[in-house]
C-alpha cells in the first residue's frame, strides 16, 4: 500500500483523543513508509493528521477546492492540489490512493466515506475502507449499517468492507489483509 486516504473533520471535535489519535495516525502511516493524501486543510483533525505526518518525515498529499483553498490551506505539504471542485478533488483522492481510512468528522466526512463505500459495493474498485472508531464515535453509525442488513437494504458481505478498530495499528492490519468481496450489489431483482 504507497497511499491511503484519510477523511476526518476541519474540526478538533470535543474529545482530546480524537486529536491524539489523529497525531498517532499520521505518525505510524508516515513510519510505515506511506504517503497521506487528504483535504488539504491545516485545520482541526485534517491538519493534526497531516503535520503529525510532516512532522516524522512523510510525505503528505493535499487536494483543496478552490473555493476555501485561500482560507484553510497547509501551503507547507509535500504536495498541494488546488481543484475547481468538490467532485474533482474527491475524485482525485481516490486516483491517488490504495485506500481509505475515516476519523471522527461531520457531514462532509460521512459523505466521503460512503460514497467511496459505494464504489467498493457497486465492485467500482476493491481498495480498504475503514473507520477508526475513537471512543465510540462511530457507534450509531455501525448500528444504523448492522440494521440496514436486517431490514435487507445492504449485503452482510458488504457491510463487513467497512473495517473498524478503535486505533490506528489495528486498522493497518486489517487493510494488509483485506479482500474484497466479489458479489453484485443487488439484494432481488422484480
Amino acid at each position: 500500500m504507497k497511499r491511503i486516504c484519510i477523511n476526518c473533520g476541519s474540526n478538533s471535535g470535543a474529545r482530546s483523543e480524537y486529536m491524539e489519535t489523529a497525531i498517532k495516525l499520521g505518525q505510524l502511516i508516515s513510519n510505515k513508509g506511506i504517503e497521506l493524501v487528504y483535504g488539504g486543510a491545516e485545520v482541526g483533525l485534517m491538519g493534526a493528521v497531516a503535520s503529525a505526518a510532516m512532522k516524522n518525515g512523510g510525505k503528505v498529499i493535499g487536494v483543496i477546492p478552490e473555493s476555501f483553498a485561500d482560507k484553510v490551506a497547509d501551503n507547507n505539504l509535500s504536495e498541494l492540489h488546488i481543484v475547481p471542485t468538490m467532485h474533482e478533488r474527491k475524485k482525485m483522492m481516490f486516483d491517488l490512493s490504495d485506500g481509505f481510512i475515516a476519523l471522527p468528522g461531520g457531514m462532509g466526512t460521512i459523505e466521503e466515506v460512503f460514497e467511496i463505500l459505494t464504489w467498493a459495493q457497486l465492485g467500482l474498485h476493491q481498495k480498504p475502507c475503514g473507520i477508526i472508531n475513537i471512543c465510540g464515535y462511530f457507534d450509531k453509525l455501525l448500528e444504523f449499517l448492522d440494521y440496514s442488513v436486517d431490514q435487507l437494504f445492504i449485503k452482510r458481505q458488504h457491510r463487513e468492507m467497512v473495517l473498524v478498530s478503535n486505533e490506528p495499528g489495528g486498522l493497518l492490519g486489517q487493510f494488509e489483509k483485506y479482500k474484497a468481496p466479489v458479489l453484485e450489489k443487488w439484494i432481488d431483482r422484480k
